[in-house]
């Protein structure tokens, strides 16, 4: 509460939550009458935490009319307020998560979910230290076609890709300005900011932190920011997977390491290859990402990002510094050896994609699991096992998964595939041009 105190300029408080999307659900508060959120929590239907993508109910789902559609008790983060500047008005945002009306968390929250994974590598005497980079495209979606939009600096709008260039950094470095001078206020770590492969593409990194639940709540609130930010410059941001057929799409990556008690990480035995355990939590990982796609790939769009020569893994395989792998090993000094996981799609959940990470890391270590070698040369070109080609099939890997039973609650996958399954009957109703208005903001 003092950070109102100190912000008497703020009327509104907006106290908000992640669905099994990632979409924020939430309501609006004036801020007299916030202290209640903190004493006595506040209520929505468990059911709102497993919405389908248009935000409507599942309708096979008992907690809608099995149940009476109860209510599950939210309570503030360890987050606390902070600023929504892309709103015009002075407004704070106040994440929270799920719990069941005793103080049992809720298996159905994504958050929670994460929570669970951390406490079981503390309970091992592990930390896990977490990175991501987030790529997004800027785009002017006010005509019938998406294209980059003009820059506000030339007004010209440039329409191919310029990985790594400065210009085309330098054409909308308003925005950028605004969104780091919002990181800042908003406490996200946004570190380095590059132009990509895609026209109006871009990826800005994280910096690592030892606190996996506060790097999933910087990716959530970053996805955020970055599209309401965007709009109020005049024009869109999307993490959609793939936007444009012709260029390639966003991605989440993820770095990791574990420290152990002394704060060593465990995946560093002083060579250039890394440790038994950096071996073993690369096997468990592998092992995962049949099961685990429909986490990286939790939409149709998704399916059109992961295809050969497109920037994104679609074999199952690991290799030293090389990115046409799933998993690679980045060339560092021996104390940040690091695994990066490069499936996932810029429109994850990002507590259910960091959770599914960690979890079969942590399969593979408590196993001792040993992966294949790890390749070399391009990974396109080699047999190697297939990532899930389509939604169907990574429904029907994910259910069948027992990986996914050992990382996830039996509550959490029961309601992830009830919602997917709804959302791929009622997808078939769209156009591709509906499919990307409702994709392009929502992820």
């Amino acid at each position: 509460m003092d950070w109102l105190k100190e912000h008497p300029e703020v009327r509104t408080i907006r106290v908000a939550a992640a669905d099994l999307n990632g979409v924020a659900r939430g309501k609006r508060i004036p801020s007299r009458f916030t202290n209640k959120v903190f004493t006595d929590g506040t209520r929505f239907p468990f059911s709102v935490m497993n919405l389908d993508i248009w935000g409507e109910d599942i309708e096979e789902s008992p907690l809608v009319f099995e149940t009476g559609d109860c209510d599950g008790l939210l309570m503030p983060t360890e987050r606390g307020f902070m600023p929504m500047p892309w709103l015009e008005a002075p407004t704070a945002l106040l994440p929270i998560w799920m719990f069941h009306m005793d103080g049992r968390p809720y298996d159905g929250d994504p958050r929670q979910v994460l929570a669970r994974v951390v406490d079981r590598y503390k309970a091992l005497g592990l930390t896990p230290v977490v990175a991501t980079e987030l790529e997004f495209f800027l785009i002017d979606d006010s005509g019938k076609t998406l294209r980059v939009p003009p820059s506000p600096r030339s007004g010209k709008r440039r329409t191919g890709g310029e990985i790594l260039s400065l210009r085309a950094l330098d054409a909308f470095d308003s925005y950028f300005t605004a969104l780091y001078e919002a990181c800042e206020l908003m406490d996200i770590p946004a570190d380095t900011a590059i132009s990509e492969a895609g026209p109006g593409q871009f990826e800005i990194n994280m910096m690592h932190s030892n606190d996996a639940l506060k790097a999933a709540d910087d990716a959530w609130l970053f996805k955020m920011l970055v599209k309401g930010l965007a709009r109020s410059h005049g024009f869109a941001a999307s993490f959609m997977a793939k936007p444009y057929d012709l260029w390639s799409g966003n991605g989440m990556h993820m770095h990791f390491s574990i420290l152990d008690k002394a704060g060593k990480n465990i995946f560093n035995d002083g060579s250039e290859k890394g440790s038994d355990a950096l071996r073993h939590a690369v096997a468990g990982c592998l092992a995962a990402l049949p099961g685990s796609t429909l986490i990286f790939a939790p939409h149709e769009n998704s399916y059109d990002r992961l295809v050969p020569n497109a920037h994104a893994p679609t074999g199952i395989g690991w290799a030293y510094e090389n990115r046409t792998a799933a998993l690679r090993i980045p060339a560092s000094g021996p104390a940040a050896r690091r695994i990066e996981h490069r499936v996932a799609g810029g429109d994850v959940n990002p507590y259910l994609m960091i959770a599914a990470v960690l979890g079969a890391a942590l399969v593979g270590i408590e196993d001792k699991m040993k992966p294949d070698d790890p390749i070399a040369g391009n990974a396109y070109e080699q047999n190697l096992p297939q990532l899930p080609a389509t939604w169907n099939l990574a429904i029907e890997t994910f259910a069948n998964c027992d990986y996914i039973k050992r990382i996830f609650p039996e509550e959490l996958v029961a309601n992830f595939l009830m919602t997917k399954r709804q959302e791929v009957h009622y997808m078939a109703e769209l156009s591709d041009e509906e499919q990307t208005e409702l994709y392009l903001d929502t992820v």
